[in-house]
């Protein structure tokens, strides 16, 4: 044990149970991870769901790539070592909102398997719900609604996923809880099917 180690004194058994916080809400914690290529729809989809939840009075945090990239790791560039920073600290983030019973939507690229199983290990199996937004390249890249495919075309986006840097879909050995269709459907078909399945866990037995 570190000299630092041995000068943490963690609190956690006096503080309020997750319980208790969750019944004060009359909800349940979730983390919601949605993850896919740049422009597959993610941010459609997050925003869409929180929506929805929000009518039911759901309590609600929505974490954005985009946004914690300006916030909470502004610091962090795209080397290997700073994206699995990058998803550490939004996974630590996420989990300190589901014990408090608020549906945390997480809404990022996570393009490796081993960042997604890191992710869930953090915040335990039984609060990660693994969404695969899939939408195929060239769809994606059509879209560019961000003008990075542009970018990255001509080089001056480097390590940009699903180009340069490799994009792991899930597979048998780490599969998604569910898989959306983007190019498949509609943004409002792909919203209800997601929140018909995350409805189902955010509300609180009575």
């Amino acid at each position: 044990m570190t000299e630092t180690a041995s000068n943490l004194h963690p609190t956690f058994q006096r503080m309020l149970s997750r319980d208790r916080k969750e019944a004060l809400i009359k909800q349940t914690g979730l983390v919601i991870w949605l993850y896919g290529l740049s422009g597959s729809g993610k941010s459609t989809i997050a925003i869409g769901l929180e929506k929805k939840l929000h009518q039911d009075g759901i309590l609600t945090q929505l974490l954005d790539g985009d946004n914690i990239r300006t916030g909470l790791n502004k610091n962090l560039g795209f080397s290997d070592e700073d994206r699995v920073e990058n998803i550490r600290r939004i996974a630590e983030v996420a989990k300190l909102h589901a014990e408090i019973g608020v549906a945390t939507i997480a809404s990022f690229i996570t393009p490796k398997r081993s960042l997604r199983s890191n992710a869930r290990e953090i915040i335990g199996n039984a609060d990660f719900l693994e969404i695969y937004v899939h939408c195929n390249f060239d769809t994606c890249e059509a879209r560019d609604v961000k003008g990075l495919y542009a970018k990255a075309k001509a080089g001056n986006l480097p390590q940009f996923t699903g180009r340069d840097s490799s994009f792991e879909p899930p597979d048998n050995s780490s599969p998604a809880d569910l898989v959306i269709e983007t190019d498949q459907e509609s943004p409002e078909e792909s919203i209800e099917k997601l929140y018909q399945t995350v409805s189902k866990r955010v509300q609180l037995n009575s």
